[in-house]
């Protein structure tokens, strides 16, 4: 609607009629105003119920009306982590690593709400869970509760840095396994718990693979190289393996190997050839495990809690 605006008197000579008009010109402005300012709070009242509803829809809330927060590790990642351990009642935090070991799952890994599909749980995810432990001041220590069969190298250096990294004291309690990648995590940890029935160890690296060039060839599939470089095509399943790339695999299998002996010497502080004579690959259970000094005790989380209480003096709760 068009607003027509009152013709100003030509002349003050009528201030009767000059009040008048002014006093309408003023009463139309409070009600424009009154009007955009109704219109304004219903406005922000539906974009706070809708942004509330997508929220829950997306998982940001959970079932107890927390909000998750944002944590940045120390490789600058930011990850949506539950609620922070500073806002729950307890005195330890507990950690789950369980799956196989990945720096961070995919998307295509992940559900619509962001859970995941496949059996794995990212370095990242973990060393944030960690970070917020250091930072919330009501938590005095930390477990890791590990069961898993290994991963990948960076995603377990990087776990067993943040462990190494943590101020406050560091337990992991191992279930079924902490086998290859996963015990390589395990040892940035200032003591390890395990079941004597628990498999542990198996300090070594494979980069093996499958060969399908003969069911190709049997099936009457050629393979047609077209790479710019000679190695560009190494490890392709579905060509021989050259005996160079071999020597190449092998070459980084190597160093990778030693890699990993070198952290089990340091963070368990055992004689580094003490260490390359049981790097075999295989795993013990956990009576040999504590005997060779891959871990420090034999128990679960009971045993794990009873120890923590006698180390901080005052009786524990964990919050996961």
């Amino acid at each position: 609607m068009e607003e027509v605006t009152p013709q100003k008197p030509k002349s003050k000579l009528n201030p009767q009629l000059w009040s008048r008009q002014k006093d309408k010109k003023i009463l139309k402005i409070l009600q424009w105003f009154g009007a955009g300012l109704i219109i304004l709070i219903l406005l922000s009242a539906s974009i706070i119920v809708i942004k509330d509803e997508i929220l829950y829809m997306v998982g940001y809330y959970d079932d107890y009306g927390y909000e998750d927060e944002y944590y940045e590790d120390d490789y600058g990642y930011e990850e949506d982590y539950a609620t922070s351990f500073s806002e729950m009642d307890c005195n330890v935090a507990g950690i789950e690593f369980l799956g196989t070991l990945v720096t961070y799952i995919s998307n295509e890994n992940l559900d619509e709400a962001g859970y995941p599909l496949v059996d794995e749980v990212s370095s990242q995810e973990i060393a944030v869970g960690i970070r917020d432990a250091e930072t919330s001041n009501n938590i005095k220590a930390i477990i890791l509760e590990i069961d898993s069969y290994g991963g990948y190298p960076v995603a377990a250096e990087e776990v067993a840095n943040a462990l190494r990294k943590a101020k406050k004291p560091t337990v992991v309690f191992i279930r079924e396994g902490a086998v290859s990648a996963a015990y390589w995590a395990a040892t940035g940890a200032d003591t390890i718990f395990a079941s004597r029935n628990s498999d542990i160890g198996s300090i070594g690296v494979t980069m093996s693979y499958l060969d399908y060039s003969d069911q190709n060839q049997a099936e009457g599939i050629k393979y047609i190289s077209l790479s710019s470089a000679k190695y560009k095509d190494s490890g392709d399943p579905d060509r021989p393996l050259t005996a160079e790339e071999e020597e190449l695999f092998m070459r980084d299998v190597n160093i990778l190997h030693e890699n990993f002996v070198k952290v089990v010497s340091d963070y368990r502080g055992l004689d580094i050839e003490k260490v390359r004579e049981i790097a075999d690959g295989s795993t013990v259970l956990g009576q040999t495990a504590l005997e060779l000094g891959l871990i420090d005790k034999i128990g679960g989380f009971y045993d794990v809690k009873d120890y923590l209480g006698e180390m901080l003096g005052e009786e524990v709760e964990v919050c996961w």
